[in-house]
């Protein structure tokens, strides 16, 4: 039990951290962040506050425990977001160098989500 909660707590915080992070320049619509998301990938720039308060929510879910329904939605709008965006990648060309990193926090959010719900498992097999 204690070895899954650890691997769970160090995969999850280091995914929301850069879940939030990732979310702040669209949040205060950087010029930086609508360069790449208005201009390059077409979407409006009313978009960009919106999915960026949506991410930080995401974010703050993840770490907070608890709240199992909560937690699965923000997994599942995360992993949106995640797909949304390297889709939006690939469908502008962009070659695989740019979006291929995306894999890594693929592997972070599934490898969180696993262990999210082995410790669940765990927990409910001691009560």
């Amino acid at each position: 039990m204690k070895k899954t909660n650890t691997i769970y707590w160090i995969l999850t915080a280091l995914f929301a951290v850069f879940i939030i992070l990732t979310s702040l320049p669209d949040v205060i619509s950087s010029p930086d962040a609508a360069k790449i998301m208005v201009t390059h990938l077409g979407y409006p720039a009313y978009l960009m506050p919106f999915i960026g308060v949506a991410k930080i929510l995401g974010g703050i879910a993840l770490l907070i425990p608890g709240f199992p329904r909560i937690k699965e939605w923000a997994y599942a709008g995360i992993a949106f977001d995640l797909i949304g965006a390297t889709y939006s990648a690939i469908a502008v060309g962009d070659p695989a160098k740019q979006w291929g990193f995306m894999f890594i926090f693929f592997a972070f959010l599934f490898g969180s989500y696993y262990y999210y719900h082995k410790k669940l498992k765990e927990t409910s097999a001691k009560s």
